[in-house]
């Protein structure tokens, strides 16, 4: 289990990344959702012992990961949000010389070690060519191959399907899926349905602070009764955003469907709707702005 607790980070220029942050993080996936420029990555760092925190306390398993960081980087998978490669290095030989940095020094086990994980990453046909042809998804899989080295207890995994096609985003959440049942995996994303597909637990940062925390069905049923939805000109919405709490708005066959969060029924122009995890998302981030 990860415990965080009091959490925060101010950066040299006196931007606070983030604020205060307390979070119990048990096996299994749990998700960080937050909008680009939340502190999601400062986080992301600090947890992998990349960065010291201003102030506050990390424990992994009861030991404490800021005195102790060696503890902690033996038993940790990171796969940051730009993973660069060498250029002439092939999937195979990458994965090798990785495996001798973390430790697999064994000639026989560690050649075991890497032809399973590169099966596992279904990279093992592709294994003798350079990871730097490799397309944006075969290089996350290959991401996810060097963080499974020395099975790992605790595994970061930051902004990982950002820019990939269906087909692979599939992939990797399959692949996810299957490390994440027995030791604990972080998945940081602005892609709500990355966590809502994957995750048992969840967060979400907003502007370096936690604004909603639990498992995800508790989060969305919490909601219920109270997200209401109505289809409108477009030229309305302005109107309506000022009288509404309208939390999202998208185009529907040349009009706009709102989405409003509210205890009661705003009029009877509106319809009652079943809440999801994008409602619970942008009420919560909004909830950090109408803090500003």
């Amino acid at each position: 289990m990860l415990s965080i607790q009091a959490l925060t980070h101010t950066y040299g220029n006196g931007v606070k990344a983030i604020n205060n942050v307390n979070l119990t993080i048990p096996k299994g996936m749990f998700g960080l959702l937050g909008p680009n420029g939340a502190g999601k990555s400062s986080l992301m760092r600090t947890l992998a012992t990349l960065q010291q925190p201003t102030s506050g306390e990390i424990t992994f398993d009861g030991v404490d990961i800021l005195n102790s960081p060696d503890d902690l980087r033996r038993q940790l998978g990171y796969l940051p949000q730009d993973f660069g490669v060498y250029p002439r290095g092939s999937a195979y030989d990458l994965l090798n010389h990785l495996a001798v940095l973390k430790g697999l020094t064994d000639k026989k086990t560690r050649h075991q070690a890497v032809e399973r994980l590169l099966v596992q990453t279904n990279l093992f046909e592709v294994r003798k060519k350079n990871v730097a042809t490799f397309s944006g998804g075969m290089r996350q899989r290959f991401g996810i191959a060097q963080a499974l080295l020395g099975k790992p207890q605790l595994i970061i995994v930051d902004e990982p399907t950002a820019g990939l096609d269906p087909q692979e985003r599939n992939r990797f959440h399959n692949l996810l899926a299957d490390i994440g049942e027995d030791i604990v995996v972080i998945l940081s994303t602005h892609i709500v349905e990355d966590v809502a597909d994957l995750c048992t637990n969840m967060a979400v940062l907003a502007k370096g602070e936690i604004s909603a925390h639990g498992k995800p069905k508790d989060l969305i049923n919490a909601l219920n009764g109270q997200i209401w939805t109505k289809t409108i000109h477009k030229s309305q919405l302005n109107d309506h955003q000022q009288i509404y709490k309208v939390i999202s708005d998208h185009l529907c066959s040349g009009q706009v469907e709102i989405r409003v969060h509210s205890a009661n029924k705003p009029d009877d122009s509106f319809g009652v709707a079943t809440p999801n995890l994008e409602d619970v998302y942008f009420i919560a981030i909004g909830k950090e702005s109408t803090n500003d």
